[in-house]
């Protein structure tokens, strides 16, 4: 059994038991970040593979370092989950038996302040890059978008309750200089937050935060598509974990899973069915698996997390 408390990942224990991990298997981790889900897959492979993808250089120079002691049972490739099938396929690998998404911002990620992901850290430049080589970033989003957008991306992306007040003084205030740092963009949102509100719903950034890191690094686009090609790939029996931490996600997972299990999905009205569609798999998870409530307390991040789990017929 996996036991690790260094870069320990969120509901490792779960994932372990849902992906069924076989000792000869084929994995996919599509979101490598510090490595410690690929570490508990890797431990219960004897002659298996692990193939991982990550955006983010330093992720994969941290996590390739920490695990070449699997030798080569362990391979990465500097890749966004959205092409997953097509780095399988470069791997040699054509089918797998399981594949996992850790989709959100890595403990790796936030640790480390100086990438800007961090709203508790204010000294440092907006960035909330996961790939470094990218000429975009959040300073980009939060200095051009105009408060139409920046309102769509804060409801959309964060379900920000003050989302058209803080859009507005983003605006009024880069009007004056702009807005560099993480602290710059801190103190605007507070400003728009009732203070008798305070933390009862975490930190006022939280949301905004989460929002522009969605909208930086294209989170959403394609992830309906990156999902289904992943759950084609599956062998028979083989499983697909994905934890998603808001509701957004959430959705799209559900969502997607939901019509993989489906038959035919042509109108009810419809006398005989003529999409020919087949189930592809069934849904292990009828609600989301949630961390227990001694790893929420450890780890504030699990409180948000959610475990769904599809496994292929």
């Amino acid at each position: 059994m996996y036991n690790s408390t260094y870069h320990a990942p969120i509901m490792a224990k779960e994932i372990e038991e849902m992906l069924k991990i076989k000792s000869d298997g084929i994995y996919f981790d599509g979101t490598l970040g510090g490595g410690g889900h690929s570490e508990m897959i890797l431990t219960n492979l004897t002659d298996g593979t692990l193939v991982a993808t990550d955006k983010d250089q330093d992720s994969l120079d941290f996590a390739s370092e920490r695990l070449k002691k699997f030798g080569e049972r362990f391979k990465c490739f500097k890749s966004d989950f959205m092409y997953g099938s097509e780095v399988l396929k470069k791997a040699g690998f054509e089918k797998i038996d399981g594949a996992l998404l850790d989709l959100g911002v890595s403990s790796f990620q936030l640790d480390n302040f100086e990438r800007g992901f961090s709203y508790r850290k204010e000294e440092y430049a907006l960035d909330m890059r996961m790939d470094k080589a990218m000429n975009f970033s959040a300073k980009d989003v939060v200095n051009t978008y105009d408060e139409e957008n920046l309102i769509r991306i804060f409801k959309e992306y964060g379900e920000e309750k003050f989302a058209k007040q803080i859009a507005l003084k983003i605006c009024e205030e880069r009007r004056k200089k702009p807005l560099e740092t993480t602290g710059d963009l801190v103190k605007v949102i507070r400003s728009c937050v009732p203070k008798w509100l305070g933390e009862k719903e975490g930190h006022p950034a939280k949301r905004v935060f989460q929002a522009i890191r969605i909208e930086v690094n294209g989170e959403i686009e394609n992830l309906e598509k990156s999902l289904k090609a992943l759950a084609e790939m599956l062998k028979v029996g083989g499983r697909f974990c994905v934890l998603t931490f808001h509701s957004l996600e959430d959705r799209i997972v559900k969502n997607i899973f939901k019509e993989l299990e489906n038959d035919c999905v042509c109108d009810k009205s419809f006398p005989i069915c003529v999409c020919g569609k087949k189930r592809e798999g069934k849904i292990i998870t009828r609600k989301p698996v949630v961390a227990c409530l001694s790893e929420q307390k450890e780890n504030p991040r699990a409180k948000s997390a959610k475990l769904r789990v599809f496994e292929k017929i």
